[in-house]
């Protein structure tokens, strides 16, 4: 039987931490290659380190985009991350692109051709949560990790926060019963500040966006409030640690609370089913949780390079489900087409949308306008229930 009562935690990165300042410059190619051409490929892989940037990675798209213009978009990313130190400085970093053309053995399992529909663009697993711990259908560890670094970054943006950095990390961990959050035993924040700040300082800063948070009376104790636990955070960045684009993906995801396939999401355009298969897990698991089917589901999606159709459909509802799985795992495949094609039209995926992405979690986001985070929309309710009325 599952744990009752426990603490669980999760962490979350800001968009200044050198992995998270790696997959925005990496989304951000992909930004720019599909506003070009929808149809183009993109795995764009970034380093980061004391001022220096290195693009590697393959591409298939429009020859208009130069290696200028590619340069002048990374320094743009950079600098609306905020960083302008001696260290890494948007203006000052040296800039490497190194991007070639795409595989054209990959290229020919995954396109369309003749008869053959779209091919996935590589093999893998791919998972989907949903859970009725917020309002957003998502775990509340991860979730409030990612909202403190979100308020600070935009008090930091803003001017109300005098004296913090781009770089920070949070860690919540918080106390179930009965498998219900219930408050925060721990808090963790460490970010990156001005030498002139003492740490009493940094931690009267950080406190209101903590528990601005969390929900009334969760707050920690005070002394397992943890702000800088080394004592002193100014050199960070890509100064201080190398960063490199796909090395968090737990904290884009659901923080731990849920499996992991192990593929990356950032650089990579939707024909990539780490990416839109992942987006198509989470949206499905979440409409059924919308739906009222379950409290709690997990879907696990997978495929082969060149093979358009999953080879897998798993469904778990850990025990909260009020249909049977194996039912509702044929159902979802009623009611979405889960090829590469068919997801990637289905959310509308091959638009410029993904460097919005790429801090803060990919999913528990509001859908954008634009079609931002549409996999976060839960306009599959209605044809769920009635795909289920007629099964």
């Amino acid at each position: 039987m599952p744990q009752s009562s426990y603490m669980f935690t999760s962490e979350s990165v800001s968009e200044g931490h050198p992995d998270k300042v790696c997959d925005r410059i990496s989304d951000a190619v992909v930004d720019a290659y599909l506003s070009q051409d929808p149809q183009s490929r993109v795995a764009c892989e970034t380093l980061v380190t004391t001022n220096r940037i290195v693009l590697a990675g393959e591409v298939r798209g429009p020859d208009s985009i130069t290696n200028h213009d590619l340069e002048t978009i990374v320094r743009q990313a950079v600098k609306e991350i905020g960083y302008e130190q001696e260290g890494f400085h948007w203006d000052k970093v040296e800039v490497d692109v190194l991007l070639h053309a795409q595989s054209i053995d990959i290229a020919m399992g995954v396109d369309a051709s003749g008869n053959k529909d779209e091919g996935a663009g590589d093999q893998g697993i791919m998972f989907g949560h949903a859970c009725r711990e917020t309002d957003v259908l998502m775990p509340a560890p991860i979730h409030f990790s990612h909202e403190i670094l979100r308020k600070m970054a935009e008090a930091r943006h803003s001017g109300a926060a005098v004296g913090l950095l781009p770089d920070s990390k949070s860690q919540v961990t918080l106390k179930y019963k009965n498998g219900i959050p219930v408050g925060a035993t721990s808090i963790v924040v460490s970010t990156q500040h001005e030498e002139t700040l003492s740490q009493e300082e940094v931690r009267e800063i950080v406190r209101p966006h903590v528990i601005s948070v969390l929900p009334n009376g969760w707050m920690c104790p005070e002394e397992e409030f943890y702000v800088n636990p080394t004592g002193r955070f100014v050199i960070g960045g890509p100064d201080g640690d190398c960063g490199l684009t796909g090395r968090k993906i737990i904290v884009d995801t659901y923080g731990g609370a849920s499996p992991h396939g192990g593929g990356a999401f950032s650089g990579k355009d939707p024909t990539k089913v780490d990416r839109s298969a992942a987006y198509a897990a989470r949206y499905l698991a979440k409409n059924i949780v919308a739906a009222d089917f379950a409290d709690t589901c997990t879907i696990q999606l997978s495929y082969a390079i060149g093979v358009s159709k999953p080879l897998s459909v798993y469904v778990n509802l850990h025990g909260t489900g009020k249909i049977p799985e194996p039912e509702l795992s044929e159902l979802i495949q009623k009611v979405m087409d889960l090829s590469p094609r068919g997801i990637r039209e289905k959310l509308g995926l091959s638009r410029p949308i993904y460097e919005r992405t790429s801090a803060y979690g990919h999913f528990g986001r509001k859908p954008d306008h634009d079609g931002g985070f549409s996999w976060e929309n839960t306009d599959l309710v209605n044809d769920l229930k009635v795909a289920w009325n007629n099964l």
